[in-house]
């Protein structure tokens, strides 16, 4: 399906995309094999060939823990980058991403409402899984989705890209200080809960979660491959996007839809994830030298997966019986390489020029 996307005349996208699924395969094999207890690789074969394993226990391990968890990894890498390119097509601003303008704050505010709100009441841990699931999948979406229109008015009126830049880490700045005074008036079981899910986590995942988790995120992937088209003609701007018959109205709207189900859905789930949504789009323009929507929507999902799946694979310290947050070695590799991006910022703002 996907392939239908790529310049038909050529096989190099074809192979391109071969290329980076077999690679995503292998990591995925790699990243399961890994952990406090190794797995050899042939035993993963043996797994999922339907063959007996030399220790009964690691069945319980990959299927319970380690699958999920990268299943987990793959859409929440190629939802953060999809993410990105959303909103730096929509504002035309290349330093845009779900962090930087305040979305993933706005999703943990509603988040840390239904968390401590629920653990007040007594009513939030009384619900069965996928209920509880549902409930924060809401109540992230609303938070996001209610910044992406704050910002999306203000980009009306504010040009200047960095004035919008600002805006959004005010839009985070107020949404923390709101999470604050929820704290403040919060038992320590609702606290402990919401700083455990800050920390950001790929393997917290279960399978009744991701029965959630999983059509959701795919639902915004295929909506964000038929956008395509349309981002390609917003890119070119404006009116070149109304004369080839675009609503910008109904196509701006379904982005602001599109990512805030994307980011609010994933912050519910795996917290708050930073820098990642903002540099998936750039490694991927630089990487195969093309601003087409076409080729960058699903590149940018597969290698999202991917270099999610790498960043999971470091944050397990292998050999070590401890695992790192996921945010805080996003945010290790992010911070260097969006530095690079600010220095360089002439050499990349041609693309919404």
């Amino acid at each position: 399906m996907i392939t239908q996307y790529f310049d038909s005349s050529t096989k190099k996208w074809q192979r391109i995309l071969s290329g980076l699924s077999l690679l995503l395969v292998i990591l995925f094999g790699i990243n399961i094999s890994l952990g406090s207890v190794a797995i050899p690789m042939y035993s993963i074969l043996d797994y999922f060939s339907g063959k007996e394993l030399e220790n009964p226990s690691w069945y319980l391990i990959l299927a319970q823990f380690r699958i999920p968890k990268a299943i987990t990894a793959l859409l929440v890498g190629g939802g953060l980058g999809i993410c990105g390119l959303q909103m730096q097509t929509l504002f035309r601003n290349p330093m845009a991403g779900p962090f930087i303008l305040g979305i993933s704050s706005g999703s943990g505010l509603g988040v840390a409402i239904a968390i401590f709100l629920g653990v007040e009441l007594g009513g939030l841990f009384e619900f069965s899984g996928i209920a509880r699931s549902w409930l924060m999948v809401v109540m992230a979406g609303m938070g996001s989705f209610i910044v992406l229109i704050g910002i999306s008015l203000a980009s009306l009126r504010l040009k200047n890209s960095v004035t919008l830049l600002i805006l959004g880490l005010m839009f985070g700045t107020a949404a923390s200080a709101l999470i604050s005074i929820l704290q403040f008036f919060s038992q320590a079981e609702s606290i402990q809960a919401y700083m455990m899910w800050s920390f950001g986590s790929l393997g917290s995942l279960s399978w009744d979660e991701l029965i959630v988790f999983i059509p959701i995120i795919l639902f915004g992937m295929l909506l964000s491959l038929g956008l395509s088209k349309s981002l390609n003609a917003l890119l070119l701007g404006a009116n070149y996007a109304q004369s080839m018959g675009v609503s910008l109205t109904v196509i701006r709207l379904l982005i602001i839809i599109n990512t805030s189900i994307l980011a609010g859905t994933i912050t519910a789930f795996c917290g708050p994830i930073a820098f990642f949504g903002i540099a998936m789009p750039h490694i991927a323009r630089m990487l195969f030298n093309t601003t087409n929507h076409l080729l960058l929507t699903p590149l940018i999902i597969l290698m999202g997966g991917l270099l999610m799946l790498t960043f999971d694979t470091i944050a397990q310290l292998p050999g070590v019986d401890a695992t790192l947050p996921i945010n805080a070695v996003t945010a290790l590799f992010g911070a260097p390489f969006v530095i690079y991006l600010l220095m360089r910022k002439r050499n990349i703002q041609y693309t919404y020029d």
